[in-house]
């Protein structure tokens, strides 16, 4: 088994890399913008006690997902009235059906989530965020980006940075919120440190540990980790293989906030039987 990772220490080279004689926290000693205990006002959010959750807060931990390449009009259409019905935080889907969604999602509180540079993440960071800048404006209010693996396993941290960061910019004038997935299951435990600290640099309002397309899902010990990293501010959006209530609710346990998943009414469900 390798040792565990040296959060602060991971977050302490980030910072002297990327923000060189930035100014330091005085807590961790690592740059304020990376500092674990700070809180990021606006973004993501710590994960809620699974304790006290009701029905209605289960349901807003989920991001109803339908990324498949076969997915249909219909199909697209009842994931949205699923979600309208059990009032799911957002929908995810493939650029194409964000309009669709958005018409079918009007005046509800759930969000048309979309994706960017997925699920590969080796686009170029302008094409990323011309995805995401088209996906915005066909109405979505979160982009789940796929960040450059392999630029972050050879070291290149100012990429990664650049890549999210042309993302988080071309969100922000509508508003509309970052997710980046790492694909955890291809990295080190040190490699997510890093991309999780380079997503909280560059802007990102949550770090997901999976595309759902890659070698492995979600586990609790990413979901811990991750969140170790980025602190009370950004949400940790778990996805990846999970189906059922007992499988969620180990996740947000471990720190998660967001749920993505095709199973949203099968875990609602379940969550209210116990």
């Amino acid at each position: 088994m390798s040792a565990p990772v040296d959060v602060v220490a991971v977050l302490r080279a980030i910072g002297d890399e990327l923000r060189p004689g930035g100014a330091a926290c005085p807590c961790h000693g690592v740059v304020a913008a990376l500092c674990p205990a700070r809180p990021a006002p606006g973004k993501g959010t710590a994960a809620p006690d699974v304790f006290t959750l009701d029905a209605t807060g289960v349901a807003r931990l989920i991001d109803h997902t339908l990324l498949k390449p076969e997915a249909t009009p219909a199909q697209v259409r009842e994931l949205c009235r699923e979600a309208r019905d059990h009032g799911f935080a957002a929908v995810c889907v493939n650029p194409l059906w964000v309009r669709t969604c958005a018409e079918e999602l009007g005046g509800t509180a759930t969000a048309v989530a979309s994706v960017a540079g997925f699920p590969l993440g080796a686009s170029v960071p302008d094409v990323k965020a011309a995805e995401a800048a088209r996906a915005v404006e066909d109405g979505a209010r979160e982009v789940d980006m796929v960040l450059s693996v392999g630029a972050l396993k050879a070291g290149d941290h100012r990429l990664v940075e650049r890549d999210v960061a042309a993302v988080v910019d071309a969100c922000r004038p509508r508003g509309a919120l970052v997710k980046v997935i790492i694909e955890a299951a291809l990295l080190t435990d040190e490699e997510k440190a890093r991309a999780c600290a380079i997503a909280r640099l560059a802007g990102a309002a949550f770090v997901k540990t999976s595309t759902g397309f890659g070698p492995g899902g979600a586990t609790t010990g990413d979901v811990a980790l991750m969140r170790r990293v980025v602190g009370p501010g950004v949400g940790v959006k778990a996805a990846g293989g999970i189906r059922d209530w007992a499988a969620a609710r180990a996740m947000v346990a471990a720190g998660a906030s967001r749920i993505g998943t095709s199973a949203g009414p099968k875990i609602l469900a379940g969550a209210k039987a116990t």
